[in-house]
């Protein structure tokens, strides 16, 4: 073997480790002692932002992508969406005290896991159930890529937020979902959901797709041998029987 072939195979064998070095780190994430202190400052600034009905603060704390999901709201992204939803919220329809004087209670303490997927998070929330997080750091710092909180009643039919979204893809289709305004006791259309609802009574996993002809399908869900959720029954109401 010439000298040039010899010494270009040794750069060739370079070129590749390095790719593979810089493949290793991008799939492990490394978080610093500050990013560690950042995303729990952000979890932090959620429960005060939520808490003072500071819908465009609120609205601050996701990507650009990023969504809030629970049972009762659906699965809620976009800018819009989440300041009326935080405008929605029983607190800061008839605020007592006031949000600029409410003392906003302090965020959970979060766990923080690193995975080749990404950066999680899990917030205890004691009785009430916990958050489950995905963190990603933007040109403006960290924030939520997903946030989901899930309930005891929940946790306890084989929920977490994979299973949220399994659910949410099953049940809704890309063009027919609607989002859901309902009016509040002052008779005034507030934000209710985005996507489907879905509730946890007696064990059974129900679900409620509104859809865009006005209509709705009522589901059941139920969790096959294989792991994966799908229809035990769906109903379609029509809008004239509501």
């Amino acid at each position: 073997m010439s000298y040039a072939l010899a010494h270009m195979k040794t750069w060739v064998i370079a070129g590749i480790l390095i790719v593979l070095c810089v493949g290793l780190r991008a799939q492990n994430p490394q978080l610093t002692a500050q990013d560690r202190t950042d995303i729990q400052a952000l979890v932090t600034g959620y429960a005060k932002a939520l808490g003072s009905c500071a819908a465009s603060d609120y609205a601050d704390l996701f990507a650009e992508k990023g969504y809030f999901a629970s049972g009762f709201r659906g699965q809620v992204a976009g800018r819009e969406k989440f300041i009326a939803m935080v405008q929605s919220e029983r607190q800061c329809i008839n605020p007592n005290p006031a949000p600029s004087t409410a003392q906003a209670r302090p965020g959970p303490t979060v766990v923080i896991n690193v995975t080749p997927a990404g950066v999680f998070g899990l917030a205890d929330l004691g009785a009430a159930g916990a958050y489950e997080d995905e963190y990603v750091k933007t040109p403006k710092g960290w924030r939520f890529a997903a946030r989901t909180v899930i309930i005891p009643a929940e946790k306890a039919a084989g929920l977490d937020a994979a299973g949220m979204v399994a659910i949410r893809r099953l049940a809704s289709g890309p063009n027919d979902a609607e989002d859901f305004w309902a009016p509040g006791q002052d008779g005034v259309k507030r934000f209710r959901s985005m996507g489907t609802v879905i509730n946890v009574t007696g064990g059974a996993v129900t679900g409620r797709v509104y859809l865009k002809d006005g209509g709705y399908y009522d589901d059941v869900y139920e969790k096959a041998t294989d792991g994966h959720w799908r229809f035990k029954s769906r109903q379609y109401v029509p809008a004239s029987t509501k």
